[in-house]
């Protein structure tokens, strides 16, 4: 379903929008025994409305769930494990977004392993490896490739400058997720419940509207969203309009960046560069075809299988309950590690590193009034 595109709305119109979504929540309330349970499944999106004030000022109203949505938090911690152990073989340069510097793996952060003397380098864009491997011919450089169908189309252009320019020094690990397969596995847990969803709108670029479709199936109401104040407060109100109508269905309300079909070029990508795998996430254990690996056709990017430790060290058990933030189990507060022991400066798991992480945004939301 289209939604109009939104001006910027009035601090009087963003009141009584509030007042309508209040209104919308207490009516499902009375109906239904309990407030409504929305998942915001981009970090982004959690980070809005920690940002924006709307969490703390519809808390009442609603109840705001955060889903598997940050890419190095659903990462299972053996994959983490076994991407920091690259660095150990010889004669590697490993290459990598930030986030992933500091994420604690169960005997050591890429960070450490650095400060330690390991040839790691932070890129901006996966395209900077390329050139890296072009500069060093001698070393295997390797490409963490980690995330959602957003980032997907960058690691893809990487290998395929690699490709044109016959680099053959670089490798690529891979660790994708997509988006359909840990939605329609969200919602087949009984223990999760789940009214709707504040659906990626970075994701729905890639992929378009309409592979939200499946949602329909489910009568689960979907909004996608952008994420300025005004845009998360009209998708919110959309999404209890479907919901105390009993109409659900998926409404695209960020249509100045989220067409139908998508991004043509970059579904042509994956669909040539890549084919569905069971993947393992955080929390949820493996899901078939959540993830990518290499067709063929480009399988020689794959990292080599003597440079992955076969036996690799037991995952440490450390308490961390990031698995059951991103599952919807519990919020980041009710872990007994938060703000305890687990803090930005210290963090135990992946959720309170990365900056799109459930703990990081709870630990730094301010009571903003909106």
């Amino acid at each position: 379903m289209k939604s109009p595109v939104n001006p910027e709305l009035s601090k009087s119109e963003r009141e009584q929008m509030i007042h309508q979504i209040d209104t919308l929540a207490k009516q499902y309330q009375k109906e239904n025994g309990r407030k409504p349970v929305i998942m915001e499944v981009c970090g982004s999106h959690t980070v809005a409305l920690a940002q924006t004030g709307l969490k703390t000022r519809l808390d009442h109203a609603i109840r705001f769930i955060s889903g598997p949505g940050c890419p190095v938090c659903v990462t299972d911690q053996s994959a983490i494990d076994q991407m920091i152990s690259l660095v150990d073989q010889p004669g590697v340069i490993l290459t990598t977004f930030g986030d992933m510097m500091r994420v604690p793996g169960s005997y050591a952060t890429l960070m450490e392993k650095k400060q330690r003397g390991a040839d790691i380098r932070i890129f901006y864009s996966p395209t900077e490896a390329v050139t890296i491997a072009e500069n060093n011919p001698g070393q295997t450089v390797i490409l963490l490739g980690i995330g959602f169908e957003t980032t997907i189309p960058a690691i893809l252009a990487a290998v395929r400058e690699a490709e044109e320019k016959s680099v053959k020094n670089l490798q690529v690990y891979l660790s994708l997720k997509r988006i359909e397969p840990i939605l329609s596995t969200l919602l087949n847990d009984p223990d999760l419940v789940v009214d709707g969803f504040i659906l990626p709108g970075h994701v729905a670029m890639i992929v378009g509207e309409r592979h939200f479709n499946f949602l329909n199936n489910r009568s689960i109401p979907g909004v996608i969203s952008g994420f300025t104040l005004d845009e998360m407060l009209t998708s919110l109100k959309q999404y209890l309009d479907m919901l105390t109508a009993g109409t659900p269905g998926v409404i695209n309300n960020y249509q100045a960046v989220v067409t139908a079909e998508g991004n043509p070029v970059a579904r042509q990508w994956i669909s040539e560069m890549l084919t569905p795998v069971k993947e393992a996430w955080r929390g949820l254990g493996e899901i078939p075809e959540s993830g990518y690996a290499f067709t063929d056709r480009f399988s020689h990017f794959r990292v080599s299988s003597d440079l992955l430790t076969q036996t690799p060290h037991r995952v440490k058990k450390t308490g961390c309950r990031c698995g059951d933030v991103l599952t919807g189990k519990i919020q980041p507060l009710e872990c007994a590690l938060f703000d305890r022991i687990c803090t930005p400066d210290n963090p135990v798991g992946p959720c309170m590193v990365s900056h799109e992480g459930s703990c990081s945004a709870a630990y730094e939301m301010k009571e903003t009034i909106v």
